[in-house]
């Protein structure tokens, strides 16, 4: 607790800012940026990301001189779990974060914990889903339709979650039941790869990179596309603290046209295969995945260029989770979703061109 607290502290001497205009909003092709001033002074902006690969626009704006072109310095701030995570993002300890969907982040959110919610930082791509089932070898000639789940031990990691969600969804596409099936909880997506090799468990909610590892060990193989039965699956959400949406207008909005720049960038390469060796490196630089190689192989986080997440999916999630029983009180989503710096730098930057 000393420590956590000490963090804290640390945090809030580093993101304590004044507001800082550079009173012109005006585009110009003369700025650093091609498009928005640089502000006046520089400003450092936190932002809570562990190395997860769906950080990428973090990643990409920072080593690209995206952040630097509007005199924004970027410090990555890396917390144990979420619940440590989001009342330093309310109180503007930390200014942006990540959030993925679950009971337990709606309930923080239900019981005053005030962030905003403005843009994608995670879903599936139709037929290339970074977090979609697999099969073990020993299950290829007798799983071949989603229906043959029947009577087969699944893992899954966690429950209230976008996992089970998505577990859910698959098995009312199969017309399954929770009954028709043996539900496993394992926390470990890393374990999942040896239950699965050794038999212990059938199928699994995978996640990549360790898809594609599993693929490449002989451990399992792909079992259809997360996007078969749940197309518009929002999983992560990119979060900002109260205090960066309304205070500091000049910043936010610098802050997400160079987090779309860097969006954009992936979506070149991993879509379009356009400098997609720079951006691998980028990648490897700040993610748990040091294997160029292997980023060539995994279907990557769907990142839109846009920033445009699946609300109602959002809100189905939470649904959901509420008719469980997971969720005390209510999210007025009104108030939590602010999407409105981020459709104001796509009107700066232009829609994407896909």
């Amino acid at each position: 607790m000393m420590m956590f607290a000490a963090i804290l502290l640390l945090l809030g001497a580093c993101s304590s800012k004044e507001t800082v205009s550079t009173g012109n909003n005006d585009v110009s092709k003369d700025n650093p940026s091609g498009d928005l001033a640089p502000l006046d002074k520089k400003v450092k902006v936190i932002i809570a990301e562990d190395g997860a690969a769906s950080g990428a626009g973090f990643y990409i704006a920072k080593e690209k001189g995206y952040f630097a072109d509007y005199n924004i310095e970027v410090e990555f701030a890396q917390f144990a779990n979420s619940d440590e995570m989001l009342p330093a993002l309310a109180s503007g300890e930390v200014d942006i974060a990540g959030g993925v969907s679950t009971a337990s982040f709606f309930n923080a959110i239900a019981q005053g914990i005030d962030v905003k919610i403005i843009a994608d930082k995670g879903h599936n791509v139709p037929g290339k889903s970074y977090f979609s089932f697999v099969i073990g070898n020993h299950m290829k000639d007798q799983i071949k339709e989603y229906k043959d789940f029947k009577g087969k031990k699944i893992a899954v990691s966690s429950k209230n979650s976008i996992d089970e969600y998505i577990y859910l969804e698959m098995l009312k596409h199969a017309g399954l039941t929770n009954d028709d099936v043996e539900f496993v909880l394992l926390g470990d997506f890393g374990s999942m790869l040896g239950a699965i090799e050794n038999g212990s468990i059938d199928a699994a909610l995978q996640i990549e990179p360790l898809i594609a590892q599993g693929i490449a060990n002989g451990f399992h193989e792909r079992f259809g596309d997360t996007t078969d039965y749940a197309p518009e699956s929002q999983i992560a959400m990119v979060l900002g603290s109260p205090q960066f949406m309304s205070e500091e207008k000049d910043v936010s909005l610098r802050f997400m046209a160079a987090y779309l720049k860097g969006v954009r960038d992936y979506n070149d390469a991993f879509i379009k295969g356009e400098g997609k060796a720079e951006i691998i490196d980028i990648m490897t630089k700040h993610t748990a995945s040091k294997d160029p190689a292997l980023w060539e192989k995994v279907f990557v986080t769907g990142l839109d260029p846009d920033g445009k997440m699946f609300l109602d999916d959002v809100k189905k999630q939470y649904d959901v989770y509420k008719e469980n029983g997971a969720i005390s009180g209510d999210v007025d989503f009104d108030k939590a979703v602010d999407t409105s710096v981020t459709e104001k730098a796509v009107e700066i930057l232009g829609a994407y061109e896909r």
